[in-house]
């Protein structure tokens, strides 16, 4: 089972984190392995919508998933599950700080791998918690950066 979470401090209001980081538009300004992620669905960001994803994997191939959001509570939690590619689900929570201006983002990323891919299942659990962890301090750098121009 890969089951990991990663926590950051973002000083910028829950607000702005969680429609940055919501933004399938924006996905490729903090996931710098994202090639694509594009909506398949029209309407507002909502439980039951799905995206396309193409990730850049290590070695340079493209690896191709479809999610969908699985939850969503605006300024609260975001869910995707992948319906379509590698079994590896995300959720995201943003709770305010006691200062209010900051947010205290929460990063899940949990699958069980099946077949033969199981048996990569310990090393993929480990590249991805490092993977992410360098995705969050972009996602933050991001923000605040944007804060501060």
């Amino acid at each position: 089972m890969i089951d990991f979470t990663i926590e950051e401090h973002i000083d910028r209001p829950v607000e702005e984190v969680f429609a940055y980081s919501t933004d399938p538009d924006r996905l490729a300004t903090w996931q710098t392995n994202t090639v694509v992620a594009e909506r398949q669905d029209p309407g507002p960001l909502q439980v039951g919508s799905r995206l396309r994803e193409v990730h850049r994997a290590p070695g340079g191939k493209e690896l191709e998933s479809i999610v969908e959001v699985s939850e969503y509570e605006r300024d609260r939690t975001f869910g995707l599950r992948v319906v379509e590619g590698t079994p590896v689900h995300a959720r995201m929570t943003f709770e305010p700080t006691g200062d209010g201006d900051g947010t205290l983002l929460r990063f899940n990323g949990h699958g069980q791998l099946t077949g033969p891919m199981r048996l990569a299942q310990p090393l993929l659990g480990v590249a991805l918690k490092r993977q992410f962890r360098q995705q969050v301090a972009t996602l933050k750098r991001v923000l605040e950066d944007q804060s501060s121009s």
